[in-house]
């Protein structure tokens, strides 16, 4: 198949997870005998450097996100312009059998107006909130669909009675996010589909392919007797949660376990990063947590130097890959059921569960595991064996093959 995958970011320009995951994906989709040309933002992240290959063009405008300005109707014709310009000299150039939409988070969506009348096959994969959250907030789209002010409405009939709205069209797509139809879509979790269903969008037939990491890409945690050192990963924002894992340490520390530590890995906004400093010294902590930083692709030998991973999330997170990672390392999770992860979490059995926001049961599973080395070897086991056998990307991408292909015929 010639695949034209379409997203908002894309390495070594990312910012999470799911941007690494789409590269994966792209790559073993290429091994399997494949041709994968991704189109995608100019957006750059400072430090991040080295050529893209042919097959990555970095094109497209983003609008609102990640430090890109708000603009005016006017301004933002020439972006939506621009987009459009370049998506159809791509389709022309390229000429994909099937397209494949990733996240359009600050692209533009009237894009997607264009996909699901080229008369190509799009297939999207949804492993974030940009559906359900963002997509009627697009801001070209809703000047022209949304209840506005008096002043816009009239102009919207104006330009519409003159036949510009009717020319634009042609160039820069102006109809209703209502006519998307998603026809062929996979969520990365049913929690995530059924969120998006439940916003009024029409994806209750789509599928569900959870995301994948590569597990031989880890190092196996192999002696359990020791219990010391708690690690937490993520982007250091409000949605992730590091405080209430800094709050679980020092309730920990109060119920008789002060020799643990924990470290934190991840970039945050500086105010955010200043408040979770200000906690950890009111806390009185600041010789028990650390803040690390370090290459995803390092996170591979990291996990195994640790004795359990808390994972904190409390936004809707929609299949997270942080637990999954520890749990490839042969690491104790102790997680929330934030989102997607009640479909990994199996209290006892892969994991032990705590609650979003609720550092003192956070505390109470920390204890749970510093007092049991065989509870934290046998969770440790049957994670990594689960993740090997349901969550390996190589199974996984085989999925999302067959899904490409069943899309050229349906």
């Amino acid at each position: 198949m010639n695949i034209l995958v379409i997203t908002n970011l894309y390495p070594p320009h990312e910012i999470g997870g799911y941007e690494i995951r789409c590269r994966d994906v792209c790559e073993r989709l290429r091994a399997l005998g494949h041709t994968v040309q991704v189109l995608t933002s100019d957006h750059q992240v400072a430090g991040r450097n080295g050529a893209d290959p042919p097959t990555v063009k970095r094109q497209l405008k983003l609008h609102g996100m990640y430090g890109h300005a708000w603009l005016p109707i006017q301004r933002l014709y020439a972006q939506e312009k621009h987009n459009h310009e370049v998506l159809r000299q791509e389709l022309a150039a390229w000429r994909p059998d099937v397209i494949h939409v990733w996240n359009m988070g600050g692209l533009s969506k009237s894009l997607l107006l264009r996909l699901e009348h080229s008369g190509l096959p799009v297939v999207y994969d949804v492993s974030d909130h940009w559906i359900a959250r963002s997509l009627r907030a697009d801001v070209w789209l809703a000047w022209w669909n949304a209840p506005g002010s008096l002043p816009r409405t009239l102009a919207r009939r104006i330009l519409s009675w003159l036949g510009i709205r009717r020319l634009l069209d042609a160039a820069t797509p102006t109809a209703s996010w209502d006519t998307l139809r998603f026809k062929r879509c996979y969520f990365c979790s049913g929690f995530l589909r059924d969120l998006t269903k439940s916003k009024g969008w029409p994806v209750a037939h789509a599928g569900v392919i959870h995301c994948g990491i590569n597990t031989a890409a880890f190092s196996i945690k192999q002696d359990h007797s020791r219990f010391e050192k708690l690690l937490w990963v993520g982007r250091l924002a409000a949605d992730k949660d590091p405080l209430t894992a800094i709050r679980a340490l020092a309730a920990a520390h109060r119920a008789g376990l002060a020799h643990l530590t924990l470290d934190l890995y991840g970039h945050g906004e500086p105010a955010y990063v200043a408040q979770i400093d200000a906690e950890i010294s009111t806390l009185g902590l600041h010789r028990h947590v650390q803040r690390q930083l370090a290459p995803a692709a390092e996170m591979g030998r990291l996990y195994s130097q640790y004795d359990a991973l808390l994972f904190t999330s409390n936004w809707g997170e929609p299949f997270a890959l942080t637990p999954l990672e520890a749990m490839a390392s042969g690491l104790p999770v102790i997680t929330s059921l934030d989102g997607g992860q009640a479909e990994l979490a199996r209290h006892g059995a892969n994991c032990l569960v705590a609650a979003a926001a609720n550092p003192d049961l956070y505390a109470t599973r920390i204890g749970e595991l510093a007092a049991a080395p065989q509870l934290r070897q046998q969770l440790a086991a049957t994670a990594l064996e689960e993740v090997r056998g349901r969550f390996d990307l190589d199974p996984i991408v085989r999925e999302i093959e067959a899904y490409l292909h069943a899309s050229l015929t349906s």
